[in-house]
């Protein structure tokens, strides 16, 4: 493969995915499901601080216990997603989540909700959401045209963007009105209405690939090895895994920052996390044509850069003696171009990793590169939170956004940089 690599780019089709009734089926259940999903996201945390009131180290571990999910189980969900058909996993996982999450609130009214229980919810909802985002990923190039493929990836990411935007507006707005346990048990409806969006898909989905039986080691760990034999991938992957690892850092801090440092609202923290969605909105409607005009790898590049460089704004917001509003705006910048920047990179990564990965192995593609992202970000969220607690809060995200900014440098591969 040559350094000026031209992996086979999706084409735009003739036939929008807007005219498919069971995308659309799909699309919708997500789109419902990722608005819920906002509201735990957020309310899981405004959850710990507000009503258990967590420390750095607590809340540290909390968002460690999701994402180390992905992880102890990410490759095991890969081999199960090739070994199986992808929509029942689907909708087997959106049920689990849902009677999880109905939990909180149910402890909450009974007066009996504790750290612990928080704990536990995170892990295990985080092992479902793992073992759906690699069947999600993988399942989408079955239910669409090859061709499609990128629209497909593109309006998936205009759905968590519309969640995005009324998510956190929605959460903060709930909070203060309901409370954050209860808030949360809109997102376990919400998962119900997804499981059944999927039920209701009519299209036939082709049984696993038959392969060779492997020795299970091996088999666990063909999508990493594939990953890393293949020369644009891997500089992909290991940005993944350092963006990741640093943007842990910010997971347990950001909500804590904002709040007890900064003292903002919890409905003004809303609306600002609402503007990441406007900038991921743009990036899901822009990502194609911003290949088609200057290539894949210029995007790659310069998306990375634009996301690392706007997220040293969120230390600077803490700036001694500088008013509120000037806090509101650095806040505002990382989540208006630095999430439209973010979504730019993920959709065309995604799109290529579904594009040259064969089908026999694509679910433990997916999981290998969740692994690399989402399964180091506990890691960085055990740093941070500890960090946070020797050298202060502010300190530490300054750290956290040069590390995103330095994670550019594994894109300046030939390989990548040079990908039309």
């Amino acid at each position: 493969m040559s350094d000026s690599l031209s992996a086979p780019a999706p084409i735009a089709s003739s036939r929008s995915l807007w005219a498919s009734p069971d995308f659309v089926k799909l699309w919708s259940g997500q789109t419902i499901s990722e608005l819920g999903s906002r509201i735990t996201r957020e309310g899981l945390p405004l959850t710990a601080v507000l009503v258990l009131h967590a420390s750095t180290v607590q809340m540290g571990f909390l968002t460690a216990l999701g994402g180390a999910s992905v992880l102890v189980f990410g490759l095991i969900a890969g081999v199960w997603v090739d070994r199986l058909r992808r929509r029942p996993l689907l909708i087997a996982t959106d049920l689990g989540r849902a009677a999880i999450l109905a939990s909180i609130p149910l402890a909450a009214v009974a007066g009996v909700l504790r750290m612990g229980q928080l704990y536990a919810v995170a892990a295990l909802a985080g092992v479902l959401t793992v073992f759906f985002d690699v069947a999600y990923q993988s399942y989408l190039p079955a239910l669409v045209e090859r061709e499609q493929i990128l629209e497909g990836n593109s309006k998936l990411a205009l759905s968590a963007s519309i969640a995005e935007i009324a998510g956190p507006g929605v959460t903060g707005v709930l909070v203060q009105a309901i409370t954050a346990p209860i808030a949360i048990l809109f997102d376990a409806l919400s998962f119900l209405v997804s499981a059944l969006s999927v039920s209701l898909i009519r299209k036939p989905e082709p049984p696993p690939v038959a392969r060779e039986p492997e020795h299970l080691v091996a088999e666990t760990l063909a999508g990493l090895r594939f990953i890393f034999r293949h020369p644009v991938l891997r500089p992909l992957g290991l940005r993944w895994a350092t963006t990741f690892l640093f943007m842990g850092f910010l997971g347990p801090l950001y909500v804590l920052y904002a709040i007890q440092v900064l003292h903002l609202k919890p409905a003004m923290l809303g609306v600002i996390i609402a503007l990441g969605g406007v900038g991921a909105m743009v990036g899901s409607v822009v990502a194609p044509r911003l290949v088609r005009r200057f290539g894949l790898g210029p995007v790659f590049v310069g998306s990375a850069l634009v996301h690392g460089t706007t997220s040293l704004f969120i230390p600077l917001a803490g700036w001694t003696g500088a008013p509120m509003a000037f806090a509101v705006g650095c806040l505002m910048v990382p989540q208006l171009f630095g999430d439209m920047a973010f979504m730019v990179y993920y959709i065309n990564e995604l799109s290529l990793r579904q594009t040259v990965a064969p089908e026999e192995v694509l679910g433990r593609v997916n999981a290998g590169m969740q692994l690399l992202g989402r399964g180091i970000w506990p890691l960085g969220a055990l740093l941070g939170g500890g960090l946070a607690a020797v050298l202060g809060v502010r300190t530490t995200l300054v750290v956290a956004a040069t590390g995103v900014l330095l994670s550019t440098l594994w894109l300046l591969a030939p390989p990548v940089r040079r990908l039309e």
